[in-house]
């Protein structure tokens, strides 16, 4: 398919985002960018929350893994689908009972103003990197496709990627982004099922005999229970899952802003449950295709993908989808789905960056309500171009992306994970203003302990536990600067309640 041709696909679907931004950014307001009015259906969240989840890190990058470690990811799979019970019937109702705008204003109200600017701070520091890495993936994977055989140098493929998606979310925010990640997850499921049909068809199988086959039998263990030291052990991927899941989606102002559109919280829980069932099944389902993809390249020669002397597994499917003659149809709808899998994830991590940033470090609902809106789309600009720029960055960085990504997460979420748990499992109250030496001394030593030497750990390889890790040192260092808490009865909790709830009111 020529450039010109996935430009124009391009362009069509842009046009159809702007489309729905117009609709729903006619309510230019605060109140809109940032909740949606609370008036979200749960469904239309749910199903958009999906396209979210994923990213292009699960559409382009999961399929790669299966060259090196199998369907063991899905071990991880299974983590997050408990981790999603959690956050639905311990964190949503706390969130609800408040009233907040960003879920960070908890910290304020149990600890101090330290606490709050602590976990508002990891969030802005792990999003940002956590949307860039997913932005640079599918961003690679065009200049791989289209713009490298145009002359476009990549970092203006950057610059044109997230000047599109401001765009279309710079009135509606929130708003606009609930439906337009519904029709980025339709079209991502969509190029994936194709995919599958057509690499099936091309090796004359149907899906029930490719699961049945020899062929499959040897990518699709799932289960590593025999070697302690591997990154692949059962309980580390299992542990990890929960955890970076109560980390990066209950304790994330991107994921927890789309939940607190929801009219109520049992609609915001009836969420979260219908996108965990729904999320095994299709990371099972990206899991098939990568397994489909390495099946195909060996038996038909395609190379797996080699950029600046790297072998890139991340680039096999576009490879595939793009050159291997398995069809106009399916080209068309990987570069739909492509598209999306960078923008479910990038618009909403741009929106919510303005909002914690706007609200946490801005105190926009304190300020004078004529100041409110300018404030908040100059705020957008800013984070914009902070993403432009980290995206640049990463294009230097060696390794798997999908490695990078969680391996990032495990630092920077830690801090979070242990204030969040600390304020809600105990009553006693902390030295605020010791808070962010007690989160930044979790990283460092976090990080120390994974570059011990094997003469103290042995053989033994650190993986998604260390977030776990990560986490209870940060509760460890905040009992030590804690002492009881004066917080003696329920009255006390109305008034911390009371006072968020007339915060969130301000935002108009």
């Amino acid at each position: 398919m020529s450039p010109t041709y996935i430009l124009l696909i391009i362009a069509a679907y842009f046009g159809v985002l702007v489309l729905i931004s117009y609709f729903t950014g006619k309510e230019d307001t605060n109140a809109a960018f940032f909740k949606a009015n609370k008036s979200a259906p749960w469904y239309l969240v749910a199903f958009g929350m999906v396209g979210a989840s994923l990213s292009g890190v699960t559409f382009i990058s999961v399929p790669g893994l299966i060259g090196g470690q199998e369907f063991a990811y899905m071990q991880g799979v299974l983590g997050f689908f408990v981790g999603y019970f959690v956050v639905a019937f311990v964190l949503l109702p706390l969130y609800y009972r408040l009233n907040i705008t960003s879920i960070y204003q908890y910290l304020e109200k149990r600890f101090g103003v330290v606490s709050y600017k602590t976990g508002a701070f990891f969030f802005l520091l792990s999003r940002v990197t956590g949307a860039s890495f997913r932005l640079f993936l599918v961003a690679l994977a065009m200049q791989y496709i289209v713009f490298e055989q145009m002359g476009v140098p990549f970092w203006l493929t950057v610059v044109i990627s997230i000047l599109l998606i401001w765009v279309y979310t710079f009135k509606g925010g929130i708003k606009t982004i609930i439906w337009t990640d519904t029709l980025q997850t339709l079209a991502m499921l969509s190029a994936v099922g194709l995919a599958i049909y057509l690499i099936n068809e091309k090796l004359d199988w149907g899906y029930v005999e490719f699961l049945n086959s020899e062929a499959f039998a040897e990518k699709g263990q799932i289960f590593f229970f025999d070697d302690i030291n591997s990154p692949q052990y059962f309980w580390k991927y299992f542990l990890g899952g929960i955890f970076i899941t109560v980390a990066m989606t209950g304790l994330d102002q991107d994921m927890m802003q789309k939940n607190l559109t929801c009219k109520t919280e049992k609609d915001a829980q009836k969420n979260m449950i219908s996108m965990s069932i729904l999320l095994v099944i299709v990371n099972f389902a990206f899991l098939s295709l990568g397994a489909l993809l390495f099946i195909y390249s060996e038996q038909f020669g395609v190379q797996i993908p080699i950029v600046d002397g790297r072998v890139r597994t991340d680039l096999l499917f576009p490879e595939i989808a793009m050159n291997q003659g398995l069809g106009t149809p399916l080209a068309i709808i990987f570069i739909i789905g492509l598209i999306a899998a960078a923008y479910s994830s990038a618009d909403s991590a741009l929106t919510s960056l303005t909002t914690s940033f706007s609200v946490d470090f801005l105190n926009i609902e304190k300020r004078p309500k004529e100041d409110q809106k300018p404030l908040r789309k100059k705020v957008h600009v800013g984070v914009s171009i902070v993403l432009i720029i980290v995206v640049i960055v990463f294009n230097y960085l060696d390794g798997n992306v999908v490695s990078n990504l969680f391996k990032f997460a495990t630092f920077t979420y830690g801090p979070l994970l242990g204030l969040f748990a600390f304020g809600i499992l105990t009553k006693r109250h902390i030295n605020d203003k010791y808070a962010w030496i007690v989160a930044l001394l979790s990283i460092v030593i976090s990080f120390g302990i994974t570059l011990l030497p094997e003469s103290v750990i042995g053989q033994y390889k650190f993986h998604w536990e260390i977030l776990i890790l990560n986490g209870f040192i940060t509760f460890i260092g905040l009992l030590l600067i804690s002492s009881k808490s004066n917080m003696k009865s329920e009255k006390d909790l109305n008034t911390i309640i009371d006072s968020t709830k007339d915060d969130s009111s301000k935002i108009a």
